[in-house]
Formats: C-alpha cells, sequence, structure tokens
C-alpha cells in the first residue's frame, strides 16, 4: 500500500501534467507544409550526438524504410566528407520501424562508418505524419527555414539529380 502523502500525488491530472513537462507528449513533429516553418527537430545521429535542422539548410532527404534508405546509400557511397553540407543538406533517417536489436547491431554500426552526418529518427510517433513515398526518399526544400516543396525522388538518377551530382 502506498504512502497517504505519495498517492495523492498520483492521481491523472498530476500524472498528465509530468508527461506534458517531460515533452515526450510536445515531441510530435507536424508535417511539413509548403509555407511553412519546418518543424522543428532535436534529435540525435548516428554517433549519438545531438542533430537538429540548421537554419541555412536548404534539402531535407528523408529516408523512412528499407528501399528509401538504400537508395540514400547507394547515391552517397564515394562522396567526400562534407558533401552533405556543402549542399546545404541533411539526411534525416527513419529507423524507427526496425526492431531495435537490428538498429543496435547492423544499422548504427553501418551509418556510423558513413563520412557524414545522419539524424536518426527511433520513435515512430515522432514523424508519424512526415511523407513516406513507398520506395523513396522524401525531398523537402527550404527557404529561410520555411518548407518550399516536398517532393520525392525513386530513382537513383532523380536522387542524384536532387544534389546535383551528374548523372
Amino acid at each position: 500500500m502506498l504512502n497517504p502523502k505519495i498517492r495523492r500525488f498520483l492521481n491523472p491530472t498530476t500524472l498528465l501534467l509530468a508527461a506534458l513537462l517531460s515533452g515526450s507528449a510536445l515531441a510530435l513533429a507536424a508535417p511539413p507544409q509548403p509555407g511553412q516553418p519546418l518543424p522543428e527537430l532535436a534529435l540525435k545521429d548516428q554517433h549519438d550526438q545531438p542533430w537538429t535542422v540548421s537554419g541555412d539548410t536548404k534539402l531535407v532527404l528523408f529516408a523512412a524504410g528499407r528501399k528509401a534508405s538504400n537508395l540514400m546509400q547507394t547515391v552517397l557511397t564515394g562522396q567526400p566528407a562534407g558533401f552533405l553540407a556543402s549542399r546545404q543538406a541533411v539526411y534525416l533517417a527513419d529507423m524507427s520501424r526496425m526492431p531495435g536489436f537490428v538498429t543496435r547491431t547492423f544499422a548504427l554500426p553501418a551509418l556510423r562508418e558513413m563520412p557524414f552526418v545522419v539524424g536518426v529518427v527511433l520513435d515512430e510517433a515522432l514523424l508519424a505524419d512526415w511523407p513516406r513515398p513507398d520506395g523513396a526518399v522524401a525531398l523537402i526544400t527550404l527557404q529561410n527555414g520555411r518548407v518550399n516543396t516536398v517532393s520525392h525522388a525513386s530513382t537513383e538518377a532523380s536522387l542524384r539529380a536532387a544534389l546535383g551530382l551528374v548523372p
């Protein structure tokens, strides 16, 4: 039996307030909409370091799913360190649907060997409403921190073109 002093603090209102103050209930990012500011993202990268989208970013590459991630890897493999930064682009990978064991044992170690930074989403609810074109990378162009366009690249050629690479 709980101490009466503790029990009075464990009522539904107090628990809801604690959840709201913890930030977990406020962490959901709205989907990117043209004309709107890109929702703030405070994530971690593949090295467990803080990751955000800076104000000078022009392109967010959002890969949700294995095919989209493989497409990103294919196009980015062999690019020099700083390649994405030179294009004012960031790579955001949603790994939330991947089993935790696979993420920790295989996916994150593989990403740590890449010469670029990847923002990693591990909470499925966080970006649940973001565009997830089947087998494609979502391309979110920004202008002064506001979403300009939302499109996708489903082929190596279209992703290379979005990154300004020669076909």
